[in-house]
C-alpha cells in the first residue's frame, strides 16, 4: 500500500499526529512515538467509518505504513488537547470531487456520532480517575457548541436557540454547517474577519469538524459501563 502521509503537531504538553488526507483520523500523546502508536490503534475504528461513507480505506498494519511530511509546531490549543495548526496545503481550494468525499466523510461522522449517542443513551459514562468526564448531554452540548464556534473561524456566526430540544439543535447547526461549506465553495469567506482575525481555510475546517465529532464518538465509546 501507499505511505499514508503525516503531519507532526508538537505542543508543550501534547504532539498530535494528522492524516490530511483522510480528515478525522488524528491521535495525540505525550510524545511523537506515542501519538504514532495511538494513530495505528485507531486506525481500525477510522476504517469503521469509512465504510460507512463508502470511501475506500486500507487499513495501516504498522507505523512503518505512515510517512512524516511535515513537523510544525503547535500552540496553547495543541497542548490543550486539539489540533490547531493550518498548514500551506490548507490553502488549495477544494474541487469538487474531493468536496464530495470530504462530505460524505463529514456525514458519516455524524451518523456515527448519532448511533454512539442512541446506544449510550440512559447508560453511565465512566469517570476519569479524578472522577471527571462530561455526562452524555454535556458530550452532546459541547460537540454542538464547538461547531458554533468553528462557525465563526469562517466568519459564518451561528446561534443556538436553548430552547429547542437537542435535536432541533443538532439539526439546525448541521444545516449551518453545510451553507457554510457551500459558501466556502462559492467563494464567499472572507480571508480575514471583521476583526482582523485569520479565517480557517475550508480544508481545515472540514479537518477540525469531523476530528472532533470522530474524536467524542470514541471517547463515549470508551467511556460506556456495560
Amino acid at each position: 500500500m501507499e505511505k499514508i502521509g503525516i503531519y507532526i503537531e508538537e505542543g508543550q504538553k501534547k504532539t498530535f499526529v494528522v492524516t490530511p488526507d483522510w480528515p478525522g483520523w488524528a491521535r495525540w500523546g505525550k510524545d511523537e512515538a506515542l501519538a504514532l502508536d495511538s494513530l495505528l490503534a485507531y486506525a481500525p475504528k477510522y476504517a469503521q467509518v469509512m465504510a460507512s461513507a463508502e470511501v475506500t480505506f486500507d487499513l495501516p498494519k504498522s507505523i512503518e505504513d505512515f510517512r512524516v511530511f511535515d513537523k510544525v509546531k503547535g500552540n496553547a490549543t495543541t497542548s490543550f488537547g486539539a489540533p490547531d495548526i493550518q498548514l500551506p496545503g490548507d490553502e488549495i481550494p477544494l474541487d469538487e470531487t474531493e468536496l464530495q468525499r470530504q462530505m460524505k466523510i463529514l456525514t458519516a461522522a455524524w451518523e456515527a456520532f448519532d448511533q454512539m449517542v442512541d446506544s449510550a443513551w440512559g447508560k453511565e459514562l465512566r469517570k476519569g480517575p479524578r472522577g471527571g468526564g462530561r455526562d452524555l448531554e454535556k458530550i452532546i452540548l459541547h460537540t454542538l457548541g464547538a461547531d458554533e464556534a468553528y462557525l465563526k473561524r469562517l466568519a459564518r456566526p451561528f446561534k443556538f436557540d436553548f430552547a429547542d430540544p437537542l435535536e432541533v439543535q443538532t439539526e439546525k447547526v448541521r444545516q449551518a454547517v453545510q451553507n457554510a461549506v457551500d459558501a466556502g465553495m462559492r467563494g464567499e469567506i472572507p480571508d480575514k474577519g471583521p476583526r482582523g482575525g485569520r479565517i480557517w481555510t475550508l480544508r481545515f475546517y472540514l479537518r477540525r469538524v469531523i476530528w472532533h465529532t470522530l474524536d467524542h464518538v470514541w471517547e463515549i465509546e470508551e467511556r460506556i459501563i456495560v
